[in-house]
This record gives structure tokens, C-alpha cells and sequence, in this order.
């Protein structure tokens, strides 16, 4: 039988004291519960001051700042953020002018025209791929594909196009529609496309030539109001891939132009995950000289309602004072 071993001795440590260690979280950043009942503003400040809670409050804050000083709000959308129900929420807030512009891409516009045409969108893919009636609806196709060619023919952008046509034929909810709103108040609706993504591309009245020289002039439209971005906020939500590298390239034409301007603005990227283009294009990179970048990560339905109402909030509370 083996002799048992004795315990080793324990190792010398330097220790330091709780109270002067640095710690990232302070007794002030915690959340508050508040009653039931509690206003909006008395439930917004409860947030903690950590993380998304601070981020939103922060990036809400800077919104304010960004529309009271009279500079540029943009907000870039995918197609998912109409299809999760938002359409009356950016159209109330083009109303307040609270923006100042939106860019979609191509799926978006699609579901604009649905919504305004049919009070309806977004069809059951799986069953449809199946039986091929995937993307056929005649109505979608003849008209964005019209709306193309209108602005083509008629020295337009994409988006304009499109609301102008959905008012034109008083189409039954033309109220949901984001391009009709933006014709309606004078606030630039621009559509980005790349060709082949788009349920309306595999239909024979699609031109390739219309759909390409019209979000070509939406790019230069969108172009001329980055290049104004300087105090102000672009917003991301929903667009993994397109609307960011669409805004690196309108950045870079802007500061080529300008001189290394817009540099201090603030930018953010709202979308149910992290994903690299949105994080490298619309976070980081473009503020890297200057300016703040926020990724906050929740479902559209509720984080940009929430973003929204904080903003509406903070503009309230100042024009009381």
C-alpha cells in the first residue's frame, strides 16, 4: 500500500479589493420594475443602462438630436420589414418627418405594391415551389415591371415611379404604401435591385434595361442624400446584404466628392441577427473616423416600434421645455 501523498502547498496570489477593482456594471445601470400602468417615458427610463437597454435609449437620443439640428434620418429596409407589418409605422413617421428618406430593395417594393393593391403579401413559398405557381402573380409582375419602365421612359427613380403609378390608379391601400407616401410628402423613396433576386424578374414584361436604369437613378438619388449624412443617422433594418453594400458605395462617392465627408454621424444596424455585411458596411467601417455605430438585435415588430416611440418621446420632451 502506497503512502499516502500530503495536500501541496497553496500558491502565493496577489489579491486586490472589490471595492477598487473595475467593474462593468454600477448599481445605477440596473433596470427599475415599474407599476403596472407606468407611461411609455417612466418604462423607457426603467431599462437598464447596459447593453441594448442603453444602446436603444442612446441611439433613440441621437435620432433627436440628428432631426432637431435638421439633418438627414435615413432608414434602409428590407423586404422583411414590410412583411412583419411596419408599412403604417414608416409611412406615420414620414408623416411626422421624422425621416427624411427610406431606401428598399427590390423585394420590398414588391410587397409595397401588394399591400396597396391586394391589403395582403408575402405568399406561402414551399407549397407554391412545388406546383411552380412560385412568383406568378400577373398583377405583381405588370405592374412594378411598368412602374421600371415608366421611370425609364420618363427620367425617373424606381421608387417614385412606383408610388406615383399606385396613386395614379388609386389603388384600395395606398395608404400602406411607403413609395405612395414618399410621393405624397416629397421624401425620396429609392428601390436597389440586383437583377434575378425578385419574384417580378421571371416574368416576360421585365426588362432588364428599365429595372437597371431605374435603380441606377435611385442610387444617385440615395447617393445625394448620404452625401448630407454629416450629424445625422442611417438606419439598417432587415437588409442583410444589398442595402449595406449599397451604402459602403454611396459613402465612398460621397467622401470622394467631398473630401473625406460625411464622417460624424451616427449609424446602426436593427435586424433578428448579426450578420457580417451589416456589421462591417453599416457599423463599423463608416464610423471608424469620427462617427458611432450600434448592432442591436431583436425582432423588427418589436425593436422598431420601440426605437420609434422612444424617439417620438424624446422629441415630445423637448418641446415641452
Amino acid at each position: 500500500m502506497s503512502a499516502r501523498r500530503a495536500a501541496p502547498e497553496p500558491l502565493p496570489l496577489r489579491t486586490t479589493s472589490l471595492k477598487r477593482r473595475a467593474s462593468k456594471v454600477q448599481r445605477g445601470d440596473l433596470a427599475r420594475p415599474v407599476e403596472a400602468g407606468a407611461s411609455f417615458a417612466d418604462w423607457l427610463e426603467a431599462l437598464p443602462g447596459i447593453l441594448a437597454g442603453r444602446d436603444l435609449r442612446e441611439l433613440a437620443a441621437a435620432v433627436v438630436k440628428a432631426r432637431r439640428a435638421r439633418r438627414e434620418v435615413l432608414l434602409g429596409i428590407g423586404a422583411h420589414v414590410i412583411k412583419c407589418g411596419l408599412s403604417p409605422w414608416v409611412v406615420a413617421l414620414m408623416e411626422e418627418g421624422l425621416l427624411s428618406g427610406v431606401a428598399m430593395n427590390g423585394a420590398g417594393a414588391i410587397h409595397d405594391f401588394e399591400l396597396a393593391y391586394a391589403g395582403s403579401t408575402s405568399e406561402d413559398v414551399g407549397p407554391a415551389l412545388e406546383d411552380g405557381s412560385f412568383g406568378m402573380a400577373h398583377e405583381t409582375a405588370d405592374f412594378v415591371n411598368g412602374a421600371a419602365a415608366d421611370a425609364a421612359l420618363g427620367g425617373l427613380g424606381f421608387g417614385e415611379a412606383l408610388g406615383q403609378a399606385i396613386l395614379d390608379e388609386g389603388l384600395p391601400n395606398a395608404g400602406l404604401s411607403i413609395t405612395a407616401a414618399g410621393v405624397r410628402l416629397g421624401i425620396p423613396v429609392t428601390v436597389h435591385v440586383a437583377i434575378g433576386t425578385d419574384i417580378v424578374h421571371m416574368h416576360p414584361s421585365a426588362s432588364g434595361a428599365a429595372i437597371g436604369e431605374a435603380s441606377l437613378f435611385d442610387f444617385h438619388r440615395f447617393a445625394a442624400l448620404v452625401e448630407r449624412l454629416e450629424g445625422g443617422v442611417y438606419l439598417n433594418a432587415g437588409s442583410a446584404v444589398i442595402l449595406p453594400e449599397v451604402f459602403l458605395k454611396v459613402l465612398a462617392m460621397a467622401r470622394n466628392r467631398r473630401k473625406g465627408l460625411p464622417r460624424r454621424f451616427v449609424t446602426a444596424n436593427l435586424d433578428f441577427i448579426p450578420a457580417y455585411r451589416p456589421l462591417t458596411n453599416v457599423v463599423r467601417r463608416p464610423t471608424a473616423g469620427g462617427g458611432t455605430g450600434y448592432q442591436i438585435t431583436g425582432h423588427h415588430e418589436l425593436l422598431l416600434p420601440l426605437l420609434f416611440t422612444a424617439v417620438r418621446e424624446g422629441l415630445a420632451k423637448r418641446a415641452k421645455r
